[in-house]
């Protein structure tokens, strides 16, 4: 299977600054009231249940997962959009994700018997290492607080469905044997942005190897569309062609 691998993307843009909520200092209330004001399309008492859906349990409960992943992300996205800060939000989430991969970390946080004040000090501890913007944090706080810190990896692939979207970028997945030089990627990029007309084109590695040699691009609504450059598949073409089971060799 192959292993997916991400390079961190800077920024020159510097988000505007924003004073730093403290949810340790607020009642569980106020907490609520405080970050629905900063992320007004998220109805923490509405729609959104507050009780999460596991993965692996049935069709009905992941289709919950992902609608409430997609409303969470998309509620992200109108808060970057709007203090155009969309790349630099980008930034964090793809940090966090690698953040949130760390297994310790991600069961400390959907542990139901660790107080939530512990949970929100953490939060801010990722903050400061991390050096997420206040927005971004004040995000996870909410996922805390309404328990849904858990479908944090949904939100992350929802948001950036939407990211791709509003920045009207077309992502490619490489899967090569060994890791391309960046020369070769740009090659590669460029060569998407022609058979798709895109305005950006985001490239992400994944090391497989299987393919022998040569690689693979994925590109399209969910990889739908494939460029298949590999030797694995040369190999396969010849085996095709070279079908020796009706043959009978004489002894």
């Amino acid at each position: 299977m192959a292993a997916l691998q991400q390079s961190p993307v800077a920024f020159q843009a510097k988000s505007p600054p924003s004073a730093r909520l403290n949810p340790t200092t607020l009642s569980p209330r106020a907490v609520r009231l405080s970050f629905s004001a900063t992320f007004p399309s998220l109805k923490l008492s509405g729609k959104i249940s507050s009780k999460p859906k596991r993965r692996g349990g049935s069709a009905a409960g992941a289709t919950m997962v992902d609608s409430a992943a997609e409303s969470y992300a998309s509620a992200l996205a109108e808060v970057a959009e709007s203090n155009k800060t969309l790349d630099q939000t980008n930034e964090d989430v793809e940090k966090l994700v690698q953040v949130f991969s760390d297994p310790k970390v991600y069961n400390f946080f959907v542990n139901p018997t660790i107080e939530d004040d512990q949970k929100y000090k953490l939060v801010e501890d990722i903050s400061k290492s991390s050096s997420l913007q206040p927005h971004t944090t004040n995000f996870l706080n909410i996922l805390v607080d309404s328990k849904r810190i858990e479908i944090f990896s949904e939100i992350a692939k929802e948001f950036e469905v939407v990211y791709n979207k509003l920045t009207e970028t077309e992502l490619a997945v490489v899967t090569s044997v060994v890791k391309l030089e960046s020369q070769h990627l740009a090659q590669i990029a460029k060569g998407v942005q022609r058979l798709t007309g895109a305005k950006n084109v985001r490239i992400k590695t994944a090391i497989d190897p299987s393919l022998v040699a040569g690689f693979t691009i994925r590109y399209g609504s969910s990889g739908s569309k494939l460029i298949d450059m590999s030797v694995k598949k040369q190999l396969a073409e010849i085996a095709t062609q070279l079908d020796f089971s009706d043959l009978s060799l004489a002894v």
